[in-house]
């Protein structure tokens, strides 16, 4: 029996090509903050691909501190901040979900420094399908990891532009078609039929033309770039069956989640009597047990 104690984060993925599984990894931080000064040390890395089949037990040891300024908090807000953290950070702000409302040219940035950072580079709109064709954006640095967090079964960038703001943009005209949300129940059933995103890309592209040439000629020359795809990026996930109903766990109301590990895809771990998204509990303190 192995224990694995500390501070939940994100599956760490690692992807190599469609015919080999994602690889799944998970770091409990010894500190509660994800910021350097606060967290230079973690505990060893379980694979989780080595624990299908296995029994886990998740303990949830009542203590939550936030991902950022490593304050306890009664309550987590967007995956792992305090409120104050959450009502503060632009990370945490409406224009991190919805990038066409950002107001970084009003003044009304919370960080405008932080903006500059991350807002300012280079973006992706992309199709992928997680539970059917979906429109999404992501930074240039987070492909693929953006779609495996999704659990996308397939992927493709369509649009590079140079900011953040631009692809909301293009991802609002697009969703107008194409819908930008994940029926999470349905991705972790495995209800998805193959989509051929090379033929939607061209439709799509021929059908808003016109409005794209719009916003070109109102954004600039390079602001919106087509991407030419000879393929599209295939993902395959390590799942040996999927669940026939979604038990969704809660460690809020169940201290203790304890399965037989079936499937990892997105960021839930799929077990024999449940499922756990992982990621909405960054933060929270656990004891890991593997049980062979």
């Amino acid at each position: 029996m192995t224990i694995y104690s500390g501070f939940l984060r994100k599956m760490q993925t690692s992807y190599s090509n469609a015919d080999t599984a994602v690889e799944y990894s998970l770091s409990l931080a010894n500190t509660c903050s994800d910021d350097a000064d606060y967290n230079q040390v973690q505990s060893p890395s379980l694979v989780l691909n080595t624990c299908l089949e296995k029994t886990l037990s998740i303990r949830f040891r009542q203590a939550i501190h936030c991902v950022v300024c490593a304050r306890k908090t009664n309550k987590s807000f967007n995956q792992g901040h305090c409120y104050p953290c959450f009502s503060s950070l632009a990370a945490c702000d409406i224009c991190i979900m919805s990038p066409e409302k950002c107001h970084y040219q009003q003044g009304t940035c919370r960080q405008p420094q932080w903006g500059e950072t991350h807002c300012f580079q280079d973006h992706y709109v992309y199709l992928a399908n997680s539970s059917g064709l979906k429109v999404g954006i992501t930074r240039g640095d987070q492909l693929p990891t953006r779609w495996i967090d999704q659990g996308a079964l397939q992927a493709l960038p369509i649009f590079k532009v140079s900011q953040r703001y631009y692809s909301g943009l293009v991802e609002t005209l697009y969703k107008q078609e194409v819908s930008d949300r994940t029926q999470w129940q349905r991705m972790l059933k495995g209800q998805v039929e193959a989509i051929d995103l090379l033929a939607k890309q061209s439709e799509l592209a021929d059908f808003f033309s016109e409005q794209l040439g719009d916003l070109i000629n109102d954004l600039g020359e390079n602001s919106i770039v087509a991407v030419e795809n000879k393929q599209m990026t295939e993902i395959k996930y390590p799942i040996i069956e999927h669940p026939e109903k979604v038990k969704s766990f809660n460690l809020d109301k169940q201290a203790i989640v304890e399965g037989t590990l079936l499937g990892i895809k997105g960021q839930y771990l799929i077990f024999d009597n449940g499922v756990l998204n992982l990621r909405k509990f960054s933060g929270y303190s656990v004891d890991i047990e593997v049980l062979d």
